[in-house]
């Protein structure tokens, strides 16, 4: 079965997936690469267990255990408020999530190709570099974390490492960073045996921890802590904006989803093992950075949010090493599929002849260092500032999250309301065919709800629209592309590519 309006390239229909068979057209076109290629059925391998395992390796992360740090001191939440807007807002974020799923699995496409359907084959890189940019900055706070466990281990294992103090640090940063991209240069299936590896071992270890840590503090007066906010301030309004800032830590993922489930073999394994993987273990392992933080004191004799420097204070040289060397590895296996591989794919979108994965790579390598360079001139002692890492990404998770909400909003109407879940998979690779350069539609629904974010956040009106960005942006998207597409002088039956 031939779909859509190239002539001699077919879709071909495998089962519930459809594989692209190539001719030269497609093969020379400038939208097309091998690397971001649809994937053949053969290499569509991971399963239920392979897509929680890879969920487990991404939430258990540095970030993810200070989340309810961050939501009790910089939102105003109580430790049972906070932990409940984590499982909350994840359990919500499934929906983007399995949603924007569904074309990744059935077409075999990437995040930006998918793009191309509701923004256009040129307008997709709008989006694409705006996702991009946003994982190459988490990129750089990873590794940034990531570094910081290299030089404490260095320093447990080298004599006179630790007395290179913010130096060591820094050459950690690029060590961690060069083991980044080494690992996803081999290949997504590296990416899949990393995090089944790595899944079973950091839940064991976060079990083991939350049971030694247990006896050392007092779950009752944990869990009786008051909320950080102004007394008689509305709870409605904290509760609300601190589950968008934590729809947000993952808003990232909820549209470059198809990157991955473009290898799993069913749209029931996709569903399933993201169910599985993702609202449990990021409530259990920020349930566990506030335990450890709370039993910091005890542990130290003093409060310590990081588990990174918590652990390096900890007088025993061999627990550290292990310690470190398990941080590491969750570092790790966050940073490489979160992080590396979405702005890896979007920049070979742009110049899909000029860029292959592994320039893409180390494109992402590179801004990410960029972008982290005050971080690191500070560990160098070439600049003084008192902005931690944790209270920049406090404000980082809204900001961000306004401009990727109406993306998600939009992916997922034109591929389920308008498209209604047919696309001409050949044309997705074609300078002429069925989509245009730049669909303004999708132009024009990103933009309308990211200008009313600009005009609240420069006025202070509409203050709501910007707190709540990931909900007002996506649902403000998604229904105005609707209506363009309803109000349009083509048919909506004419905007669904039919199979031949």
């Amino acid at each position: 079965m031939k779909t859509g309006s190239a002539d001699s390239a077919s879709a071909v229909k495998v089962g519930e997936f459809y594989e692209l068979r190539t001719d030269s057209t497609i093969q020379n076109s400038s939208h097309y690469n091998d690397d971001i290629a649809p994937t053949q059925v053969k290499e569509r391998t991971w399963n239920v267990w392979n897509v929680a395992a890879l969920w487990v390796g991404m939430a258990i992360c540095v970030p993810t255990y200070t989340l309810g740090g961050v939501l009790t001191a910089y939102f105003g939440l109580s430790v049972v408020e906070a932990l409940m807007a984590i499982l909350i807002a994840n359990i919500i974020v499934l929906i983007p999530l399995t949603l924007n799923a569904f074309p990744g699995t059935k077409f075999g496409i990437p995040f930006p190709v998918l793009l191309r359907s509701s923004f256009g084959m040129i307008g997709s890189n709008i989006p694409c570099l705006i996702r991009a940019l946003v994982a190459c900055g988490w990129f750089g706070i990873q590794t940034m974390f990531g570094g910081l466990a290299i030089h404490i281990l260095f320093s447990n294992l080298l004599p006179g490492w630790e007395s290179l103090g913010g130096t060591g640090e820094v050459i950690g940063f690029f060590i961690f960073l060069v083991l980044n991209l080494y690992i996803v240069i081999k290949g997504a299936e590296s990416i899949k045996i990393l995090e089944t590896l790595a899944a079973p071992l950091l839940l064991a270890v976060g079990i083991g921890l939350m049971m030694w840590a247990s006896p050392k503090i007092s779950y009752e007066a944990l869990l009786a802590m008051p909320a950080n906010r102004p007394e008689g301030a509305s709870f409605f309004g904290y509760f609300a904006a601190g589950v968008t800032a934590m729809v947000g830590f993952w808003a990232t993922l909820s549209l470059n989803i198809p990157d991955f489930s473009r290898y799993v073999r069913s749209q029931k394994d996709q569903i399933s093992g993201q169910i599985i993987g993702l609202p449990l273990t990021m409530f259990f392992f920020a349930a566990l950075g506030v335990v450890l933080t709370a039993a910091s004191t005890s542990l130290v004799g003093e409060t310590i949010s990081d588990p990174v420097t918590l652990i390096g204070k900890i007088d025993s040289p061999f627990w550290v090493v292990i310690a470190m060397i398990l941080i590491i590895i969750a570092t790790l296996s966050t940073n490489t599929a979160a992080n590396i591989v979405s702005p890896t794919n979007d920049f070979q979108n742009i110049a899909p002849k000029k860029i292959n994965q592994t320039r893409g790579v180390l494109l992402t390598g590179l801004i990410g260092v960029l972008l982290m360079g005050w971080e690191l001139l500070k560990k160098l002692g070439m600049i003084e500032s008192d902005v931690s890492v944790e209270a920049m990404y406090s404000g980082w998770l809204l900001g961000y999250s306004s401009l990727l909400g109406p993306i998600a909003g939009i992916m997922i109407v034109d591929y389920f309301v308008i498209k209604r879940q047919h696309l001409s998979l050949p044309d997705l690779y074609l300078t002429n065919g069925c989509y245009s350069g730049f669909n303004m539609n999708g132009m024009i629904a990103f933009a309308l709800p990211v200008a009313l974010t600009v005009f609240s956040l420069l006025t202070g009106e509409l203050n709501w629209f910007y707190q709540y960005g990931w909900f007002t942006g996506s649902i403000a998207g998604g229904l105005i592309y609707w209506l363009i597409a309803r109000t349009s002088s083509v048919p909506v039956s004419q905007l669904v590519p039919q199979n031949d």
